[in-house]
């Protein structure tokens, strides 16, 4: 549809960005949202996913966070975002930022705005990237590994179930400069979603990137995260961050801190078209809950490059568990895991006639290094330990199968030295639960783009009460 294009204002004094959490989804005490407005945002940012839950939401385009907790959170930012008159934006939709993902939040979207009588143009922003036009990319040299990833093939595109692309802030520029009220993007990085706005109205792209790294995840740059989010202030000058809850705090600390967050650099950090660069930013409390930030740079990359996600299925799995209280056995445990690894491998041959290339068997003792495992043995005994078995073959059958064959020896096996058989517990009946088809991440790659706006597609759509 066809909607009449906005204008915005630049070189605004401030621009101020509430950000209610960390992730759509993950709640929010609703005072601070009407704090947040009082206090004069200009906006509502907020991320809807990503990829620290491993590569299953992508792979299978499929979000992680249950429907009502979504439309929990909808409800109130629409509402506050409608009587405020400023937009919403939501980033890498339905936790990978599929298309199905940007349809998922869409669809619910509109049913609050129904629901609530709201008259909202939507703008969806579809990030999905097809195989064959990244294939001739690669081809053309387009295509370039980001550490440690190797060389790519065409094979390894072509395999993926779902790709995306990481957009930075201009897809959702233009989609505000187009009328949009609400803005449902794919994947993006978590920073383009605070900082199109001010980057939008004029704001240095320094402060404007740096306000919004400290603010992707909502109030963990504060004293106490469970009490909200934040508000980002951003000037010709710097930024100021300030809780949205009275009661919590900012201190120059928390504030800095978050620049270690998911970075391997502190002071540097790549967004699609530059890098962040605090190395002189300089942190202040300017009372006892407020932080001023000033000195942050950015850097205009030579190259503008969009990041690509991609998963692909790897296999499929079949777990069974079971819990070991006998003290010998406890005592023994990792010559019980080693010895239950080989018996499992002999009575596989024997019966599938399967090769140990054919599958893999992970066992993880939980209570007993099933964490970080060698990195940090453990020096007590256990009272317990929980053993996971994870089956991983090429299709369900063959896993489950395996699954059933490690049944009586994950139930009965005795230690080499024991002359009973003990008992452990199974939690559940049937023990072994199918998990279905496994997936694994294969792309971390970019490619060029002389048009950030050229990968991704952009639809509108006006919303009415009676939708």
């Amino acid at each position: 549809m066809r909607v009449r294009p906005k204008e915005y204002q630049v070189n605004d004094t401030a621009v101020r960005i509430l950000v209610p959490s960390g992730m759509l989804g993950a709640g929010f005490p609703p005072h601070t949202i009407e704090r947040g407005i009082a206090l004069g945002a200009d906006a509502i940012a907020v991320d809807g996913g990503s990829t620290d839950s491993g590569p299953y939401y992508l792979g299978s385009a499929t979000p992680k966070t249950a429907r009502a907790q979504v439309e929990h959170d909808l409800r109130i930012l629409l509402r506050a975002a409608a009587d405020a008159r400023i937009p919403l934006i939501v980033g890498s939709c339905g936790t990978s930022g599929t298309d199905a993902g940007v349809d998922w939040v869409a669809d619910i979207t509109r049913g609050v705005l129904a629901a609530e009588g709201l008259e909202l143009t939507v703008a969806t922003i579809y990030s999905e990237q097809r195989a064959s036009s990244l294939v001739a990319d690669l081809r053309a040299g387009a295509v370039h590994a980001l550490p440690p990833a190797g060389a790519l093939e065409a094979a390894t595109l072509e395999s993926c179930t779902h790709i995306v692309a990481m957009m930075g802030h201009e897809p959702i520029e233009a989609a505000l400069r187009g009328g949009a009220d609400v803005v449902l993007a794919g994947r993006a990085t978590d920073t383009a979603v605070a900082a199109a706005v001010p980057l939008m109205r004029g704001m240095p792209a320094g402060p404007s990137w740096h306000a919004a790294k400290i603010v992707e995840c909502g109030g963990q740059c504060t004293t106490d995260p469970r009490a909200g989010g934040v508000l980002a202030t951003i000037d010709h000058g710097g930024f100021t961050i300030e809780p949205l809850d009275p009661a919590t705090a900012c201190t120059p600390t928390s504030v800095a801190a978050h620049m270690l967050y998911e970075t391997a650099d502190p002071f540097r950090m790549r967004e699609p078209a530059g890098t962040i660069d605090v190395t002189e930013a300089t942190y202040r409390a300017l009372d006892d809950r407020v932080v001023r930030v000033e000195g942050s740079r950015f850097e205009p990359a030579p190259q503008y490059t969009v990041k690509l996600e991609g998963a692909r299925i790897s296999g499929y799995e079949t777990m069974s568990f079971t819990a070991i209280r006998d003290p010998h056995i406890v005592a023994n445990i990792e010559d019980w895991a080693a010895l239950l690894h080989r018996i499992l491998g002999e009575w596989v041959s024997r019966t599938l006639r399967l090769e140990p290339d054919e599958y893999a068997v992970d066992i993880r003792l939980y209570g007993h290094n099933a964490v970080l495992q060698d990195r940090d043995p453990a020096t007590v005994p256990a009272r317990e330990v929980g053993v996971m078995l994870l089956v991983h073959a090429g299709d369900q059958a063959t896993a489950t199968a395996i699954a059933k064959v490690a049944n009586p020896l994950m139930l009965h096996l005795p230690t080499a030295d024991m002359d009973y058989l003990p008992s452990t517990a199974f939690p559940f009946s049937p023990a072994e639960t199918e998990r279905g088809a496994a997936y694994e991440f294969v792309l971390n790659h970019v490619v060029d783009t002389d048009d950030p706006t050229a990968p991704f597609r952009t639809e509108y759509r006006k919303a009415t009460a009676d939708v």
